[in-house]
């Protein structure tokens, strides 16, 4: 199952991975909204999805998430990883995240359905720190931010199966974010179709938080 998403988008032409709504926001976001595609092998999406499976085939789906922001998902927190996992995810910190900055000890997994979605929200500043980054998995899908101040101002994140995206600082505090619908799922004029998607999110700690601090909700996406 893993890899099927990244066949249907080879037909998108230029290796275009970011759009916005002008030069200035992308300029602001070069380095805060970044994605990094082909990040994974399919084998190593294999090993994640095949790894996760495990774990997230005992919960069900559910579509009421405590703040509201996601429909049609199930979620754990996972700090037990296989050899070949840990490897992949020592490569995510030394891409994603500076020398000085610690990491929350758990890994956040998130897994929409087909028809799930994340609505746009802002993350807490009391939950996890300032980066956050991601491996998608299994199926293509659209993350849009929009600023909070001024909504013209917009970042679309085109996530292909394999891909690392990682948010900073503005992308992170002053831009909500979302992961789009099926129906909405769009990357410009090009239709980017969803499936199951899982993320593997890794997460700073909050200024002051120790790496051991338990009952921190995750953040979505």
């Amino acid at each position: 199952m893993a890899g099927n998403g990244r066949l249907a988008l080879r037909t998108l032409p230029g290796p275009n991975w970011v759009r916005g709504s002008g030069p200035a926001v992308l300029s602001r976001l070069r380095d805060a909204a970044v994605v990094r595609p082909n990040f994974l092998s399919a084998a190593e999406e294999e090993t994640l999805s095949h790894e996760l499976e495990s774990d997230l085939r005992r919960r069900r789906y559910e579509y009421d998430h405590w703040d509201a922001a996601i429909h049609g998902f199930r979620e754990t927190e996972k700090s037990r990883w296989s050899e070949a996992s840990r490897a992949i995810l020592q490569r995510v910190k030394a891409v994603a995240f500076g020398p000085g900055q610690t990491l929350l000890s758990s890994v956040h997994v998130l897994d929409l359905e087909p028809r799930g979605y994340i609505k746009p929200h802002v993350d807490s500043i009391k939950f996890c720190g300032a980066t956050i980054a991601g491996l998608s998995l299994l199926s293509p899908s659209v993350m849009r931010l929009v600023h909070t101040q001024e909504p013209g101002e917009w970042l679309e994140l085109l996530l292909e199966p394999g891909s690392l995206y990682i948010l900073r600082d503005s992308a992170r505090y002053d831009f909500s974010h979302e992961i789009l619908r099926d129906e909405e799922s769009f990357f410009g004029e090009h239709r980017v179709p969803r499936g199951r998607r899982i993320s593997v999110i890794c997460r700073s700690l909050p200024e002051g938080m120790g790496p051991g601090d338990p009952g921190q909700p995750p953040a979505a996406c």
